[in-house]
């Protein structure tokens, strides 16, 4: 094939997809039990750490059974979506890349926590992951989402690839 050729020659997006999936992970992240039972802050904080808690444990899922590329592409998505969603509440051109540097570094900094406390048979160190990674409502401890993210965690473990690429899960 000649330069030229390849240079107008459209290739579908392979982000394209994982979409479905990145979808399913934002809509999880809104279901109202994680706020009113769970105890998770109902503000824009509590509600992208909870988009970033349920993408960590997808990318983890995903992770375990080798699929980096995927991962790469799921986490553009989220960086696509994050810069939209900060340039429609009004942030400038200027500091949106400072804005989404520190959102990605949030978003690394909970796949190191997560991982390690999972893997940790002490359920406390779980608690202690939830209790610094997301903003819960006044009164409310980690434990108290602790246990439906543990859970979430085990179904996403149980299911093929195929079935976790797709967003065939539920909380």
């Amino acid at each position: 094939m000649s330069l030229l050729a390849r240079l107008f020659t459209s290739r579908p997006d392979p982000r394209e997809a994982l979409r479905p999936l990145w979808h399913r992970t934002v809509e999880l992240s809104r279901e109202p039990a994680l706020y009113r039972d769970d105890g998770v802050a109902d503000t824009v904080a509590g509600r992208f750490d909870m988009i970033a808690a349920i993408l960590t444990l997808v990318m983890l899922r995903l992770e375990r059974d080798g699929l980096a590329q995927e991962n790469v592409w799921l986490t553009e998505l989220f960086v696509a979506d994050m810069d939209a969603q900060l340039r429609e509440s009004g942030v400038g051109d200027v500091v949106v890349g400072k804005h989404m540097g520190k959102l990605v570094s949030v978003l690394g900094g909970r796949l190191g926590a997560f991982r390690e406390a999972l893997a940790s048979a002490d359920p406390a160190q779980w608690d202690a992951a939830l209790a610094r990674n997301v903003t819960m409502a006044e009164g409310r401890a980690a434990s108290d989402l602790g246990g439906r993210l543990r859970a979430f965690s085990n179904k996403l473990a149980e299911l093929g690839s195929d079935e976790v690429l797709a967003g065939g899960f539920a909380l």
